[in-house]
């Protein structure tokens, strides 16, 4: 059989740091493909839920990398796709030509990806609210370092931060500062770029941030234990507090809901089955106060980078299921709210 060949994204959370390089993989050297039937798109515990695939493997998409081993599971946890404000077109990291760079797919019709950027080395992005723009972070050299460009026309780019780690850029609701989480010497800490004044401001620990509100970030700390805790962070009043927590399972990269009631996030799962056993990735959700704790995906393929469309009804993340080869693409799933 002859191998598809895809390209994988080197990037994967260890103790609180991230480490990021570019290779391109044969689908059979994947850890545990021998044991995975990537080829089945659903499986029991998933019924109920339809499922869509959204990308081909000529897009190219980048597969987050997963390391394993029989105690636990780390995963690149920086998103690689997002959905336009309108909610007519996806976006997603691809490798072609040696570099990795942004491509837009409508989701209203077939056809082709737009290339969005033309840079080397993209790791992550973001939407602005209005549509506007798109901020992402680069490797230059040995730093990482956020941009905005155009999200319709062009390949200017304006530099935002520089000489640093710096990734996961986002917009606040009022579009008055870019959040990105920096990596230091001690960890990883999320601070703000005042787009207005150029000024920069730390504002707290953790990483993968998102916006509840102006002043609010959802974010992933990592525990003593070295396992991601979701947290939710008024950086205006001081408080923050642990939302998702686990003794055993680690969780990362949230995103809110578009009505702000709900969080969606990657987390770790334990598969076992009469063949093999070993930690996965999924995809959960609960409500911002941390109630109503879902596990929504269960195949043994990984499940990654989910973000909502614009009215709610659905995700769209990153697996290999669906693919006899354990080749990544997108897909949809529907969300069905659970009972509060």
């Amino acid at each position: 059989m002859k191998a598809h060949i895809f390209v994988k994204i080197l990037i994967y959370l260890k103790m609180n740091k991230i480490y990021v390089t570019l290779i391109t993989l044969c689908a059979f050297s994947i850890a545990y493909s021998q044991k995975v039937d990537y080829s089945v798109v659903s499986v029991p515990e998933e019924s109920g839920i339809d499922f869509l695939q959204i990308t081909q493997s000529n897009d190219y998409l980048c597969m987050p990398l997963v390391k394993r081993n029989s105690n636990r599971v780390n995963w690149f946890t920086n998103h690689i796709i997002d959905i336009s404000p309108e909610g007519n077109d996806i976006a997603y990291l691809s490798m072609r030509n040696n570099c990795s760079n942004i491509f837009i797919k409508s989701l209203l019709k077939q056809g082709s990806s737009v290339q969005r950027t033309n840079r080397s080395n993209v790791t992550d992005f973001s939407y602005s609210p209005d549509g506007e723009h798109i901020c992402f972070s680069e490797k230059r050299g040995k730093s990482y370092q956020i941009f905005q460009t155009s999200a319709t026309k062009g390949y200017v780019c304006r530099q935002i931060t520089t000489n640093n780690n710096d990734y996961s850029p986002i917009y606040t609701p009022d579009m008055a500062q870019i959040i990105f989480a920096r990596q230091e010497t001690n960890g990883m800490s999320i601070w703000g770029y005042n787009i207005k004044d150029n000024f920069i401001s730390s504002y707290t620990t953790g990483m993968n941030p998102c916006m509840l509100d102006n002043s609010t970030i959802i974010c992933t700390r990592i525990n003593n234990e070295g396992r991601g805790e979701i947290w939710k962070v008024n950086y205006e009043t001081g408080i923050e507090e642990c939302i998702i927590s686990d003794i055993e399972r680690s969780f990362t990269s949230p995103r809110v809901s578009p009505d702000g009631k709900w969080i969606l996030f990657v987390g770790s799962s334990k598969i076992t089955t009469d063949k093999f056993a070993y930690w996965n990735t999924d995809i959960y959700v609960a409500q911002t106060d941390g109630t109503n704790f879902t596990q929504i995906t269960y195949h043994a393929a990984d499940d990654l980078s989910p973000v909502w469309s614009k009215d709610g009804k659905y995700i769209y993340f990153v697996s290999q299921r669906g693919s006899r080869e354990g080749a990544a693409n997108i897909w949809r799933m529907t969300f069905t709210q659970i009972s509060q």
